[in-house]
């Protein structure tokens, strides 16, 4: 017990060629080795424990040692080495930027540059987290990191590259250090595994592995903790459980529920994950992850960046063969709607059971799921109702009010009665065979004696008809026309909004403008208003005139000052109430 030391120490590596995952990086710092080509100073830069600070010290090392070996390694025998290796070596100072980061820090670590030594040909500082020193610290380094004394070498590491100032940067030659993949730590681990005496199955380690996220350390201690857990025998249950994770089992029966539109099963399998202490967040990003691997399974080129154990796979790349592309796509933009959504969410529960109701009735349109398009917000009837309970029914007729003022999405008859114009005749739908009513349950004998009234009242084919419209029917499409301009015309889509036009005769309105040039603009856009309104208004014999105001007209619009004096004209009252309460206008 007392002599136990953590894998992340204990298997540290040595050598360049024992590092994980970096061969790049090891083998351009051994070829400089080689060749005799050091840099006075080095920036080490990458995410956390993928060996940026163990590649600064083999360097340091290998560059001290007094006989490498051919491919450029340390001997491990000479003075310099065994110093090295039993912490006692004076030619290797390590600093701690995170709590020694003032100018005074610096000025002293400056002071020791100037030191040559005592045994081997350089002096190497290992400035660790180089990111939290201070501003003024930088500037004190600044000069002596440019031209420092031919026996010293820097190697600054960091993991928040972004944060160093440029000129520190440009003094520097930088390697930049990447996550360890997923076999590569799964073969390290099983390679400490072998060498402890210690049973894993290779699914436990690749769930490690992924847990890590591509850092070495935090797999090796995640190792050591399931170790404990287990007693030196890793399976992929125990793992799971120790390490709070998800099996892959509830995301496959999840996927087999969406794909055969079981919404009430999907719904308890989520219920069954909440129960086990899991978090909403979690399992959709879990679903989310899920996905994707299935989409990454449809094709065989995109199948390496499936990063799970073998076994693992196979189930995949079937499940894969079951999931329409498009579905997948829909899916995987839903699910991740509902990530961005989650933290703003007050009732998160409610939100993913909403997401698995949307994913599972995704297979169930045929209609636009080939298209492409972002899938719609909709939610379609989860439970099925009995059979009684589904008669068609139907829905009263209804009859029309007498009205006096039109509306702007109706021109009815009485209307144009009430104002004294000719009625025409409007084609008219019986409303009894448009719909159902949810009244009262419609009988069968009911049903044929409508059909046949249907039958009995249907005209013979007619010729189609114009609508009948009014001057308030053309305004209000004329202000929606204005709206639906795009932002380059936002000028005259303002003077449009600001204007209303008027009906010279029964089918033709007239645009009255200030000026010519405004004129022309409008002339020009006469076939496409006469086309919309002609539309919009069911009439083929919709025309539109623009004219030029005379010199006595007013057209334009009126400012507040304006409105209040014309309002006062016509109500003295208003007058006195502004004095009585010193109101002002603005």
């Amino acid at each position: 017990m007392e002599n136990y030391i953590v894998s992340a120490r204990k298997y540290r590596p040595s050598t360049f060629e024992s590092v994980v995952g970096q061969r790049a990086l090891t083998t351009t710092l051994k070829n400089a080795i080689a060749t005799g080509k050091l840099a006075h100073a080095y920036l080490f830069c990458g995410p956390r424990g993928v060996g940026k600070t163990t590649c600064a010290r083999i360097f340091a090392k290998t560059i001290n040692c007094m006989s490498p070996t051919a491919d450029g390694e340390a001997c491990n025998q000479c003075e310099s080495c065994t110093a090295f290796n039993e912490q006692r070596s004076y030619n290797i100072h390590e600093l701690d930027a995170a709590s020694n980061n003032s100018v005074d820090d610096i000025r002293q670590l400056v002071e020791q540059v100037r030191i040559p030594p005592q045994i081997g040909k350089y002096k190497v500082y290992i400035i660790d987290e180089v990111h939290m020193l201070s501003a003024s610290a930088f500037n004190a380094f600044l000069k002596t990191l440019e031209e420092p004394p031919r026996h010293a070498i820097f190697i600054l590491a960091t993991t928040e590259k972004h944060k160093i100032l440029p000129t520190i940067l440009s003094r520097c030659q930088i390697y930049d250090f990447s996550r360890i993949g997923v076999e590569d730590t799964v073969a390290h681990l099983a390679y400490v595994a072998s060498k402890e005496g210690i049973t894993a199955e290779p699914e436990a380690l690749n769930v490690i592995a992924l847990k890590a996220d591509g850092g070495m350390r935090d797999a090796l201690s995640i190792f050591d903790q399931v170790v404990s857990f287990t007693g030196g025998h890793i399976t992929y249950k125990s793992v799971i459980e120790n390490l709070n994770v998800l099996d892959y089992e509830y995301y496959f029966r999840l996927t087999d529920f969406f794909i055969e539109n079981k919404v009430s099963d999907a719904l308890l399998l989520l219920n069954d994950v909440l129960n086990k202490g899991f978090d909403g967040s979690h399992f959709i990003t879990g679903l989310s992850s899920h996905l994707r691997d299935l989409l990454v399974s449809k094709d065989p080129a995109t199948l390496p960046l499936l990063e799970v154990g073998a076994s693992i796979r196979e189930r995949y790349q079937a499940q894969a063969q079951k999931c329409p592309l498009p579905f997948l796509y829909r899916a995987m933009k839903l699910c991740n709607d509902c990530d961005l959504s989650y933290r703003a969410s007050k009732n998160k529960r409610l939100l993913v059971e909403l997401t698995l109701i949307q994913v599972a009735q995704l297979t169930a349109e045929e209609d636009d799921v080939a298209h492409g398009r972002s899938p719609k917000q909709a939610i379609k009837p989860i439970f099925t109702q009995p059979a009684a309970a589904q008669q068609p029914q139907t829905a009263p007729v209804a009859t029309p009010q007498p009205t006096t003022a039109p509306t702007p999405h109706a021109t009815p008859a009485a209307v144009l009665k009430a104002q004294g114009k000719d009625e025409k005749k409007v084609p008219v739908m019986k409303m009894s065979g448009l719909g159902v009513s949810i009244k009262r349950p419609r009988t069968e004998e009911e049903q044929q004696k409508t059909v046949a009234d249907n039958v009995i009242a249907q005209p013979a084919p007619q010729p189609e008809e114009d609508y009948i419209f009014n001057e308030r029917d053309v305004n209000y499409y004329w202000q929606e026309y204005a709206g639906r301009l795009p932002k380059e015309q936002v000028a005259i889509a303002k003077r449009m909004q600001n204007m209303r036009v008027t009906l010279v005769s029964d089918t033709t309105f007239e645009a009255v403008v200030d000026n010519e040039i405004v004129a022309k603009d409008f002339s020009a856009m006469i076939p496409a208003m006469q086309e919309y309104l002609r539309a919009r208004l069911k009439n083929r014999k919709v025309t539109m005139t623009v004219r030029i105001s005379a010199p006595a007209e007013k057209v334009r619009a009126y400012g507040r000052v304006e409105k209040f004096q014309m309002m006062a004209q016509k109500n003295n009252a208003l007058l006195q109430l502004k004095e009585e309460f010193g109101l002002e206008l603005y």
